[in-house]
């Protein structure tokens, strides 16, 4: 008899913030398959005979291919057990969750998805930045600063969402970050806000903020790294307001 595949959210980084229905999974699971981002401390709630199976991604290395986790969901599932694929943040935001997912479902095996507090809100909160406010931003844009390789023409119409949105929001944009805020900056101008939050939600979070300008002309002295978070837009500006803590 088949067993189950549940994909859930893990949220940002912080562990407190996973949800309920997401932590009593990782209770009774008896196959856990994890990714880079998502807190060790959540694994303690295993129970004790759970095979924690690591596949995490980075930009330079990546433990598993796709198509194996795939497989392997199903593989796990297919010996009868209640697998559990842990994903930092919401599975369906730039997580292949939704791929995952379909994979499992065209096998004829049970997947429920169970969302998370994804990392962009996250890291936002974390560093004192509302993304929306009836006076300042009464809309924003969450885009890939790095699509895939195997793309023939790029989805994101940077200056166009520019020109839509009071705010921007990068994922995954360390790489790219230069190209992407001297295309906004043709709209927005050199001048508009910008932050980029490292690590968000964790005990190592560190948030750099400064103008368009400031951040490209300063960029080899800021050590920025991954996992980030850019927010580009006058919204920023709120974080003198909301966040004392840095």
């Amino acid at each position: 008899m088949s067993g189950k595949v549940y994909i859930v959210g893990a949220g940002p980084g912080d562990p407190e913030l996973i949800t309920i229905k997401g932590l009593n999974l990782i209770k009774i699971a008896d196959a856990l398959i994890y990714d880079r981002l998502v807190s060790k401390k959540l694994l303690e709630y295993c129970k004790s005979n759970c095979e924690l199976i690591y596949v995490g991604k980075s930009p330079e290395k990546h433990e598993m291919e796709q198509e194996q986790i795939n497989e392997m969901l199903v593989n796990k599932a297919m010996e009868g057990k209640i697998v559990v694929r842990l994903k930092g943040g919401d599975p369906y935001i730039f997580g292949r969750g939704e791929e995952e997912c379909s994979y499992v479902i065209e096998k004829g095996i049970f997947c429920e998805v169970v969302p998370g507090i994804p990392s962009f809100i996250g890291a936002a909160a974390y560093s004192g930045i509302p993304l929306t406010n009836r006076n300042i931003s009464s809309s924003f844009s969450v885009i890939t600063g790095k699509e895939a390789k195997e793309k023939k023409f790029s989805n994101v119409k940077l200056e166009e969402i520019a020109r839509a949105s009071n705010t921007i929001v990068i994922m995954m944009g360390i790489s790219t970050i230069r190209e992407n805020l001297e295309t906004i900056a043709k709209v927005k101008g050199d001048n508009e806000k910008c932050a980029i939050i490292m690590n968000a939600t964790t005990d190592s979070q560190r948030v750099v903020t400064g103008t368009i300008k400031e951040i490209l002309d300063n960029y080899e002295n800021l050590h920025l790294e991954n996992p980030a978070i850019i927010i580009v837009g006058k919204i920023v500006n709120m974080r003198d307001k909301l966040w004392k803590k840095d």
